[in-house]
């Protein structure tokens, strides 16, 4: 047994998850009966990989089926919970009939490169206001190792963000959660926030992708003016035309009111985009000025987005003929 060699030629292996892993190990020389086995770890801590019985996974198999001198192996689907440092063991009989080691490969140390989950952005529950700040949380998981780097982005410019938090998943598996508060503005219908990952195990950055226009409300301003010139002359027709405009998004109900009372009600309108995607409607009220509604007020009732009603109101003033 003096000739026998093992030789594990493999310092150190990296390996993207899911891949296949290829662990060499070749003997030469004669030896003493006994059998070659692959173990994980070193010491009290080790586990059987494989050996001449079979391997403990069904991902590990021999490169070369019952060769004497070939004893690679393949492990496939690596995931990160197969890090760590293996090694192939020639044992030998002793004269207990026990195994016990007779020579030992260096060790191999693997790492595993797992790349993370598409980044996932969240937003708040409930709609907010320009002027108001609101916070966002991006997360993303199930990498290896735990380095990780990411920024924010408003639309195209970059936008400060604390350090992400990371956490151990599982056994060489993290997650990653970061957070950013930002300052909606009137004009952010079209704007998007974007969360950049960059890890070792991905070659391009990593975005996950958030619409403000999902969390954006702006109040609409209501004007009321009326097309003939007041007063008017009675039995005439007068239009109230009540102007809605600027608000987000585009649900809103519009209500006529004559003296505190609703005479009309438009819920199912179609509103038109006025500028930077915000909405505009217009509503219009005929009115034929008898007498009796001299001095009436025509209030335009607006509620948006199940906000609370904004109104704009104007009064109908009305002169008989043979008035001057």
């Amino acid at each position: 047994s003096q000739d026998f060699k093992l030789h594990q030629p493999q310092n150190k292996m990296s390996v993207k998850a899911g891949d296949t892993l290829t662990l060499n190990c070749t003997v030469f020389g004669s030896s003493e009966p006994g059998p070659v086995k692959w173990l994980k770890g070193w010491g009290s801590g080790n586990r059987t990989i494989y050996e001449d019985t079979g391997s403990a996974s069904p991902r590990v198999t021999r490169a070369v089926n019952r060769s004497n001198t070939d004893f690679t192996i393949h492990i496939r689907d690596v995931q990160p919970e197969d890090v760590g440092t293996y090694y192939c063991v020639k044992f030998r009989k002793s004269v207990s009939d026990v195994n016990e080691v007779f020579r030992r490969g260096n060790g191999t140390e693997v790492s595993v490169l797992a790349k993370p989950s598409t980044p996932i952005v969240s937003g708040p529950s409930q709609r907010a206001g320009p002027g108001q700040s609101v916070a966002f949380n991006c997360t993303a998981g199930g990498f290896f190792p735990e380095n990780i780097d990411v920024k924010w982005f408003k639309d195209e410019t970059r936008i400060s963000s604390q350090l992400p938090q990371v956490t151990e998943w599982r056994e060489k598996s993290y997650n990653m959660s970061s957070s950013v508060t930002v300052v909606l503005g009137k004009g952010d219908v079209f704007s998007q926030l974007i969360c950049k990952v960059q890890h070792s195990a991905s070659p391009t950055p990593l975005q996950g992708r958030y619409q403000l226009s999902r969390v954006l409300r702006v109040s609409p301003s209501v004007d009321v003016n009326n097309e003939q010139k007041s007063p008017i002359e009675v039995n005439k027709t007068m239009k109230f035309t009540c102007h809605v405009k600027g608000f987000y998004p585009e649900n809103v109900t519009v209500s006529w009111l004559e003296n505190g009372v609703k005479i009309k009600e438009e819920k199912d309108s179609q509103p038109s985009v006025f500028h930077q995607g915000l909405f505009e409607l217009r509503s219009q009220l005929e009115v034929q000025a008898t007498e009796e509604k001299n001095g009436s007020m025509f209030t335009c009732l607006v509620v948006h987005d199940a906000q609370a009603p904004v109104n704009q109101s104007a009064i109908l003033w009305i002169v008989s003929p043979d008035q001057e």
